[in-house]
């Protein structure tokens, strides 16, 4: 047989397989091992940081965030089946119903440490400003598409931003300052994706810089008060943690503690004191990458970064092979999501970051997190899977 032949040969056999495979086994496996190794060092960490946390209950945390990932891994092949084109006809009802969970969670929420967050259930605490970071990507690409010949145009920017700043601000007023970010992150990824002029672009960022200095300076100075006290504290006690730290710089010093006495592979789960005598505040949610650094060291933290490099990675991958335009702002509105929590979260366990509360995707504890990202993981395997499926169709015709 020659070459040429045989090659063809290989080839039928290929496209006849992708022809026979069930959505499932189209799914990114490197995405879903990054995914599933995350979930499965969190729930290792919960069972070494809050083992003392609840008396007579050393598993609490553990058994509920086994839960949470189990659920949510079911969520993500669930929505990995769907086609995720279908979601952009239901963008205004999508957008309503973000809207709607954010100002639920205003009337009935339940108040906790001077913040109204979350809508409490015997079993966890649902947060909507959570949700509605998946909701706002799937919603805002949608509009992003129908005006992508017209992004040249201000008025098409002007209404995008819009459409981001009111969620934004409305959960920023719970206060959730944190998630407001994410969403503004958000909005900065789509129209960077989505082809938006520089200048647009540019006039947004001067527009934020702006924003930020009369919201830290020149608000206060005029006695107007835009974020609570401790939230001014939180994002500029990393400049200097050590002029208070009884108060917010106390958590920046636990931190950073915590991550230097791990030095090269940890002090291990028996010996880590920061963590074990809760001198490490929130050491299961925001501060749980400090636990890995004491309890693993530098090892540690190489090993659950090495994680999130994959799971960005084939983010990235996946933008690019999207089927569509609208494919792709949904992958680079994940990735965004993922890097800017990323980034935060990290940043501030080590100082170079204000404290905002983000949490780390899929380490940290808590059920709205785990759900979301998991389903916002689901709509990158549906990306990828409709991509695979478009391309061994093109293949058939090819071969035809």
């Amino acid at each position: 047989m020659q070459a040429g032949s045989l090659g063809s040969t290989v080839q039928e056999f290929r496209q006849a397989a992708e022809r026979g495979a069930s959505p499932l086994r189209r799914l990114d496996p490197l995405l879903l091992l990054a995914a599933v190794g995350l979930i499965g060092a969190s729930v290792y960490m919960m069972s070494t940081a809050t083992v003392d946390d609840v008396p007579g209950q050393p598993y609490y945390y553990v058994v509920r965030q086994s839960i949470y990932g189990a659920i949510g891994i079911a969520l993500m092949l669930l929505i990995a089946r769907f086609d995720y084109s279908r979601l952009r006809d239901l963008k205004l009802g999508i957008y309503g119903v973000m809207i709607a969970l954010i100002l639920l969670v205003v009337l009935i929420g339940t108040a906790e440490r001077g913040s109204r967050r979350a809508i409490e259930f015997s079993f966890f605490s649902f947060q909507s400003s959570e949700l509605g970071k998946v909701l706002l990507i799937v919603a805002l690409s949608a509009f992003l598409v129908d005006r992508s010949r017209r992004l040249s145009e201000r008025e098409s920017t002007s209404r995008v931003v819009l459409l981001a700043l009111i969620p934004a601000i409305l959960v920023v007023a719970q206060p959730d300052l944190g998630s407001g970010l994410v969403y503004l992150a958000v909005l900065a990824a789509l129209l960077f994706v989505a082809g938006t002029r520089w200048t647009h672009l540019a006039g947004l960022a001067a527009l934020g810089v702006a924003a930020t200095v009369i919201v830290l300076v020149a608000a206060p100075a005029m006695g107007v008060e835009v974020l609570k006290p401790y939230q001014v504290d939180r994002l500029t006690a990393f400049v200097h943690p050590t002029n208070d730290p009884q108060k917010q710089g106390y958590q920046l010093q636990q931190s950073i503690t915590a991550i230097g006495a791990g030095q090269k592979t940890g002090r291990g789960a028996e010996d880590a004191s920061q963590t074990r005598l809760d001198f490490l505040p929130e050491h299961h949610t925001d501060f749980i990458f400090s636990v890995v650094g004491e309890e693993f060291g530098f090892a540690g933290a190489a090993f659950v970064l090495s994680l999130y490099a994959l799971l960005i990675w084939r983010c990235l991958r996946i933008l690019t092979m999207a089927k569509n335009l609208y494919g792709a702002l949904i992958a680079g509105g994940v990735t965004a999501m993922l890097m800017f929590q990323l980034f935060v979260n990290v940043g501030m366990t080590i100082g170079i970051m204000p404290i905002t509360g983000v949490p780390l995707p899929l380490l940290s504890y808590g059920g709205s997190s785990v759900l979301v990202t998991f389903m916002a993981i689901g709509l990158l395997q549906s990306i990828h899977v409709q991509a695979r499926a478009t391309a061994a169709a093109k293949g058939r015709e090819l071969i035809a």
